[in-house]
């Protein structure tokens, strides 16, 4: 299960925005605060061609909402600071958010519209969640989108996520979950082991062979610590001498590294070599800004792993999902839980609580049903979407990390096969608004 990922559960209530609390604020003094409000979070589109999106984040999501309250060290920044007035400050003091969370169950596949989240309570209690929702979301799910990708170009070769270095050091512990979440086999980030499970994997960098006086002693001095099972780099110096000296050394090695020049080339040559070298065991896993393109131009490579880091922790080009938090419905001063919506030029929103359902001909998807009529019912086979995370504020979506890796594979292989095409084209899903 996860565990929480702000160590010893630290307050996460001012990873937020200035401006919620000068709404909450505003509310407070006009009588608004305690209606009752729907929130919703969805993408109006899918960034840059892509085909579909991935849930990731909801397991990160429903902790940090456990852990969102306001303690004396926060009362006292945001009083020193002048950001909230006495009132307000005796408000959030108290603050526990007790609503209802649903949403889209994570690893599954999500389209333009779909509302992958849904925050039901007051709107003091739901509004000044938003910034933590869509940071949350907003990451995660653009690694998760990238991710899975690069999983179904590679086929059945294991990729390690390697990309701690290119990135925020938090967000490089999220990034190999949402990595791992989507099929990768293993991460380098030793932080994302120890908090979430994601196995582990690594090696040596060039670094340690530079150490050592000549090529021979590192490989010797590696081999020592960790036996044949275990992969050296082979491209510090010469590739070719490099291979040799490895088999030389150690005749059953598991693995051989490389990391720079024309790796299709390059593999080939090694493959070659290992194969002469009476070393047919002896695997060939590439690294070097790998993205799901130059790991679909492997394809036919005799590669039998891939290390990605860049691409993959700045979502290989869509570092953002661009989900918002939008209100969709609210009590009016009647009591009644009515519609609102914007009508901004290029940024509408759609009024009304939704619902969602997968739509299948066959055993194949054919459409994202999502309807914001509140007695709509699921038709004949449709997969209704959206489950509780949190009831009156207790969270009950907790899972497994690997229970949303085995659903995200399900919903993938459920998708029409232009789904998983890497060119660019539009959602493998229409979404059907009623």
């Amino acid at each position: 299960m996860d565990q929480r990922d702000r160590k010893n559960g630290a307050s996460t209530a001012l990873l937020t925005d200035h401006y919620e609390l000068t709404m909450l604020q505003a509310a407070l003094r006009s009588g608004t605060a305690a209606r009752r409000s729907v929130f919703e979070v969805f993408a109006r589109r899918l960034p840059q061609g892509r085909r579909y999106g991935v849930v990731a984040g909801t397991g990160r999501f429903i902790e940090a909402v456990a852990d969102f309250r306001f303690d004396p060290a926060e009362l006292a920044f945001l009083a020193a600071t002048g950001v909230v007035d006495d009132t307000t400050a005796g408000y959030l003091e108290g603050y526990r958010f007790t609503g209802d969370v649903w949403g889209y169950a994570e690893g599954d596949c999500y389209f333009p519209e779909s509302p992958i989240l849904r925050v039901e309570g007051t709107f003091a209690e739901a509004v000044i969640l938003e910034t933590l929702a869509l940071s949350i979301f907003n990451h995660d799910c653009a690694i998760a989108a990238a991710a899975s990708r690069m999983v179904h170009a590679a086929g059945d070769r294991p990729l390690i996520e390697m990309g701690s270095r290119r990135t925020h050091e938090d967000a490089a512990v999220a990034a190999a979950r949402a990595a791992y979440l989507c099929g990768f086999a293993t991460t380098s980030n030793l932080e994302a082991g120890r908090t979430f499970g994601v196995p582990t994997a690594g090696t040596a960098a060039h670094a340690f062979t530079l150490l050592h006086d000549d090529e021979r002693t590192a490989f010797a001095a590696q081999l020592a610590a960790f036996g044949q099972d275990t992969t050296l780099l082979v491209d510090t110096y010469d590739v070719t001498a490099a291979v040799a000296l490895a088999i030389e050394l150690a005749p059953d090695l598991r693995a051989v590294r490389i990391d720079s020049g024309d790796l299709r080339l390059v593999a080939e040559d090694v493959r070659k070599q290992l194969d002469a070298l009476g070393a047919p065991g002896t695997r060939i896993v590439v690294t070097g800004d790998l993205d799901e393109y130059a790991i679909a131009a492997l394809a036919v490579a005799p590669v039998d792993g891939y290390g990605v880091g860049t691409s993959l922790v700045t979502g290989s080009g869509a570092p953002t999902a661009s989900l918002v938090y939008k209100l969709v419905a609210r009590e009016d001063a009647s009591g009644v839980l009515a519609p609102v919506a914007k009508a901004s030029p290029g940024k509408p929103s759609r009024g009304g609580r939704k619902h969602a359902y997968r739509r299948f001909t066959g055993e194949v998807a054919s459409a994202e049903v999502v309807s914001a009529a509140e007695e709509h019912s699921a038709g004949a086979g449709d997969r209704p979407l959206q489950v509780p995370l949190i009831r009156a504020g207790e969270p009950v979506g907790r899972e497994p990390l690997t229970a949303a890796r085995d659903r995200h594979l399900r919903s993938l292989n459920e998708l029409p096969a232009a789904a998983r095409h890497l060119s660019k084209g539009d959602p493998a899903l229409p979404t059907v608004l009623s």
